[in-house]
């Protein structure tokens, strides 16, 4: 999954960004209450890491 096409699916659900480090930025779900980092470089982030994510956003795609 590319990395922008995950940043639409978060925001979509009120994931919001709330800081940028050196290689990532961290977001945080109302959803769970976590703070999710994504990483800004990879263009291409792997299955496993994109649905981990998702999870941890409190976000099912099924």
């Amino acid at each position: 999954m590319r990395t922008a096409e995950l940043l639409k699916i978060l925001k979509r659900h009120g994931v919001y960004l709330i800081r940028e480090g050196g290689r990532h930025s961290l977001y945080y779900s109302p959803l769970t209450g976590r703070k999710i980092p994504v990483s800004r470089h990879a263009r291409e982030i792997p299955a496993g890491t994109a649905l981990r994510i998702l999870k941890d956003a409190g976000i099912d795609l099924d």
